[in-house]
């Protein structure tokens, strides 16, 4: 879906951003980007090799390092940043930024290898130039989803709910599909359905194997009472979806409902939880504690959710060990689950969109306990 994303103005936030930063130690005349997703984010570019310079207090000094294969693309999707057309992105705008007059030159810690740094800082030696590692920077930027960032999560989950609203009415759950044909199966209605990728290696897991959080799809058939777990998203845009439902085929016995009730009632009391500015760890804990009063938090090995948006997992996310607190905007799963080894698991899984109000469910297919 044609989507025109305010590029310009993220490189703008992050500008402000830098200049805001209160430590002296972090203070930085410009800042190189060398994630590829966070590239993306600040400038619509796609390609695989890239760098993104940022100057702190002039867009004019901004710039855009890629190599030649991408001469064309670069000028098609970043018309507004000049480019530098060099393989080696990141110290080509080191010395950009350094013959710039630029001193204190951050770049992202978290993406650079430790012989990267190594070769960046011997360019840079008795010049006078301060490389300084800053972390997580463009990351709490995407945190928060503007409108158009919305409007594609919105069209990936709702790919992945007609996908599988697709499988079941073509029967392709049943005795004797394949977890591998199963997971085929949902991915190629994806795709038919409009999805420019898939998410993840899309879950599919029947009866013991459901109790295996990440279980990869073999040629197990699924049988008559399996619960058969299934967790999976589209690519829309570059935006990710995830949903996780769980079914039982056939008939049902009375523990796999008892479970089922369990992770429902635990996963209505995380969606509750999405409030502005909530903790996050207790996020976690107003679904986790349902189950723990249950008697089955070890049961439970996982925290509750995660961000997500460019990439399948990213900020925010929420579990017991999380720090910080959920912003307006935030887009996030809530997937708690029991898993029994040798017996089964249940998972239930939805993307939300934190609002001033209510969350803003995105994964609508109904999660009421059913029967295959």
């Amino acid at each position: 879906m044609p989507i025109i994303h305010d590029t310009a103005g993220r490189r703008d936030r992050l500008r402000d951003h830098l200049r805001a930063r209160s430590g002296a130690d972090e203070q930085v005349a410009a800042f190189v980007v060398s994630d590829l997703v966070n590239v993306r984010y600040l400038t619509g570019f796609t390609g695989s090799n890239a760098a993104v310079l940022i100057d702190a207090s002039d867009p004019a000094g901004d710039r855009i390092a890629t190599d030649g294969r991408y001469v064309t693309q670069v000028a098609a999707q970043v018309p507004d940043v000049r480019a530098v057309i060099e393989r080696a992105c990141v110290p080509a705008l080191v010395a950009h930024a350094q013959t710039a007059g630029a001193t204190r030159i951050g770049f992202e810690a978290d993406a650079e290898t430790v012989a990267g740094h190594r070769a960046l800082a011997a360019s840079i030696e008795d010049s006078g130039v301060e490389l300084v590692g800053l972390t997580g920077v463009v990351q709490e930027l995407r945190t928060v989803k503007d409108a158009g960032e919305i409007a594609l999560l919105r069209a990936a989950c709702a790919i992945g709910d007609a996908a599988l609203a697709q499988i079941i009415a073509d029967g392709v759950l049943r005795a004797g599909t394949t977890e591998r044909e199963a997971a085929r199966a949902l991915e190629f209605a994806m795709y038919r359905l409009g999805a420019d990728g898939i998410a993840f290696e899309t879950i599919v897991a029947a009866g013991a194997h459901s109790a295996i959080p990440h279980h990869r799809p073999t040629h197990t058939a699924l049988a008559d009472g399996d619960l058969v777990k299934i967790d999976f998203g589209a690519v829309v845009g570059g935006y990710h979806s995830d949903m996780t439902r769980t079914f039982v085929l056939g008939r049902a016995a009375d523990w796999q409902r008892d479970i089922y009730d369990l992770v429902a009632t635990a996963q209505a009391a995380g969606r509750a939880a999405l409030t502005p500015g909530a903790d996050l760890r207790e996020v976690d804990a107003a679904a986790r504690d349902v189950i723990d009063d249950a008697g089955h938090g070890e049961h439970y090995v996982h925290g509750l959710g995660h961000g997500v948006g460019l990439e399948i997992h990213e900020a925010p996310g929420i579990g017991k060990l999380a720090a910080g607190t959920l912003p307006c905007g935030a887009a996030v799963t809530v997937e708690p689950g029991v898993y029994l080894p040798g017996w089964g698991g249940v998972r239930i899984e939805d993307t939300l969109v934190v609002t001033a109000g209510d969350p803003e469910l995105l994964t609508t297919t109904d999660k009421t306990f059913t029967v295959i």
